[in-house]
């Protein structure tokens, strides 16, 4: 792997950061950028030699110059790497093992909120497989994974807004709502703890963000179906088990907006 460094004089501030990432972001040899902004310096990491580096910096006219170019085993991006490979491991077994707790519960108690969030985990765990294929590719490789992660999560958002349709219209069971609050609480307790584990990696590759998106949905999705499950208690109905099922695919939808942003 070569490490090139640039002096850009005309680097300051975040503005001109962004302006390179956009810059150089569609090149595939590129693993990583590193800025300094204080230093008005911008390090490579790339698999090969490519002048297209040098010649896409000299049109954004900020007076660039290579000042160093040297193969490196990089360990910095190795030991980043393995960090990232572990956290994401640890968030997919959390998120898989509950998309099999809440869709069996919800089948049970017939929750429609507990179906709806047991789908959102079986997303969440299919975007941190992506994430893991990710892990280690190039930039233009981990933003398309970011895309499929979205265009995932909008599936599965309409697939839910159907089936919520159908329970409106179609008389339904009232569904438990002791096994909605139980395994709601658990759930939270874990997206907690996925969320903990993806801020320890400090990382702002899209990949990562998208993932951290994800488990902030859920946590939010589990507080809304603790909540339905008390006001199905209260109210001896089915429809506020619906109502969070339809909140929790818009705002599937929302984060599935974002995470496509991310991934231009």
């Amino acid at each position: 792997m070569y490490k090139s460094v640039f002096k850009i004089p005309k680097m300051d501030c975040p503005s001109e950061e962004n302006m390179i990432k956009m810059k150089l972001e569609g090149l595939p040899e590129i693993k990583k950028l590193q800025f300094d902004l204080e230093n008005r310096v911008l390090t490579v990491y790339h698999d090969k030699k490519n002048p297209e580096i040098e010649k896409r910096l000299d049109e954004l006219d900020l007076g660039s110059q290579l000042v160093e170019r040297e193969l490196t085993e990089n360990k910095n991006i190795t030991l980043e790497h393995k960090q990232q490979t572990k956290l994401l491991w640890a968030v997919l077994i959390i998120n898989f093992s509950f998309f099999v707790i809440e869709m069996t519960t919800g089948l049970i108690s017939r929750s429609m909120g507990l179906v709806a969030d047991s789908l959102d985990m079986l997303a969440d765990a299919t975007v941190y497989g992506l994430s893991l294929w990710a892990v280690g590719s190039t930039i233009v490789r981990k933003k398309r994974v970011a895309r499929l992660s979205g265009y995932f999560q909008i599936l599965l958002a309409l697939l839910g807004f159907v089936e919520v349709i159908r329970r409106f219209i179609e008389p339904e069971a009232l569904p438990g709502y002791t096994m909605m609050i139980v395994v709601s609480v658990f759930a939270l307790v874990a997206n907690a703890a996925s969320l903990f584990i993806l801020q320890k990696s400090k990382s702002d590759e899209a990949h990562i963000k998208a993932s951290m998106i994800f488990t902030s949905n859920d946590i939010i999705i589990n507080i809304g179906v603790i909540i339905a499950g008390i006001l199905v208690f209260v109210t001896h109905s089915k429809y506020p088990d619906l109502i969070i099922g339809a909140i929790v695919f818009f705002i599937v939808v929302r984060g599935a907006v974002r995470i496509l942003k991310l991934g231009k």
